[in-house]
């Protein structure tokens, strides 16, 4: 039995607000999807950018140096390539370029097949009103929670 690999960025949701969801794959190396498959990666700082050729990076992302590798190992912190159709690359790059919207990582998984994907976000920042707003929301429904539970008992 494999055990299922879900890596988040939790800071992301809090900080921005989502607009729209894709689902990308990665280009990885041996070590890199070995990593991976140990929990060995984060995706908290990193963010997407467009390169000049219109391709999708996943830049700052770090998966650690997979402790059998050789002298071949991965960089720990660097840019991956993602992918995605050439419909969902033009709408993106489109957002991007004209709105000022930013592309941020969710999380990192691994399919029933094997293959590493990494589920992005077309998102805007939130102001810090919004931020407020939505820790006074997440109490406010701890508190209903925790009187449901006491009540039922």
């Amino acid at each position: 039995m494999q055990k299922r690999i879900n890596i988040q960025n939790k800071k992301a949701r809090f900080e921005y607000e989502i607009l729209d969801q894709f689902t990308a794959g990665i280009v990885l190396t041996g070590t890199e999807i070995k990593s991976i498959r140990n929990s060995k990666a984060s995706i908290a700082e990193s963010f997407c950018e467009f390169n000049e050729r219109g391709e999708l990076f996943a830049v700052n992302m770090y998966i650690e140096e997979y402790a059998f590798g050789t002298r071949f190992n991965h960089r720990p912190r660097g840019s991956r390539k993602l992918l995605l159709n050439k419909r969902e690359l033009n709408k993106l790059h489109k957002q991007v370029k004209n709105s000022g919207l930013t592309i941020v990582p969710l999380k990192l998984f691994i399919n029933d097949k094997g293959f590493a994907k990494m589920l992005i976000a077309l998102v805007r920042g939130k102001k810090l009103y919004d931020k407020r707003e939505t820790l006074k929301d997440r109490d406010n429904k701890r508190d209903l929670d925790r009187i449901k539970k006491s009540f039922n008992k």
